[in-house]
C-alpha cells in the first residue's frame, strides 16, 4: 500500500487549502483513513480521520469546524479540506491508512501505512 499526500503550500491567516492523498495498492474502500500533523519542534498529533464508507469522523478539537475530511472510494483519495486556517496550524500534513479497521482512530499507532507528508504553511 502506498499513499502520497499532496496539496500543501503557502496560504496567508483566514485562507484555505485542499490536501489529497491517493492511495495505491491493497483495497482502499475497506480502510480507515486519518490525517496527522507535526509542527517544527513538537510531536505529531492526530487531525481527522474517517472511516471506510465516510460514515464516521473525528476530528482534533483545534480543528474542529474548520477542518473538514473527506474521501472519494471510487478515486481512491482522501481529502482534507482547511479553511479559516491560522499560523498554528502550521505544520507538515501525513495521510496514514488502518488497513486492518474499518473503524476512524484517532491512535497514531493503529495506522499502519503512511504518506511522505506535505507542507502547509499560514503566514500572519
Amino acid at each position: 500500500v502506498q499513499l502520497q499526500a499532496s496539496g500543501g503550500g503557502l496560504v496567508q491567516a483566514g485562507g484555505s487549502l485542499r490536501l489529497s492523498c491517493a492511495v495505491s495498492g491493497g483495497t482502499f474502500s475497506s480502510y480507515a483513513m486519518g490525517w496527522f500533523r507535526q509542527a517544527p519542534g513538537k510531536e505529531r498529533e492526530f487531525v481527522a480521520a474517517i472511516s471506510w464508507n465516510g460514515g464516521s469522523i473525528y476530528y482534533a478539537d483545534s480543528v474542529k469546524g474548520r477542518f473538514t475530511i473527506s474521501r472519494d472510494n471510487a478515486k481512491n483519495t482522501v481529502y482534507l479540506q482547511m479553511n479559516s486556517l491560522k499560523p498554528e496550524d502550521t505544520a507538515v500534513y501525513y495521510c496514514a491508512a488502518d488497513t486492518y479497521g474499518v473503524a476512524p482512530t484517532t491512535l497514531e499507532y493503529e495506522y499502519d501505512y503512511w504518506g511522505q507528508g506535505t507542507l502547509v504553511t499560514v503566514s500572519s
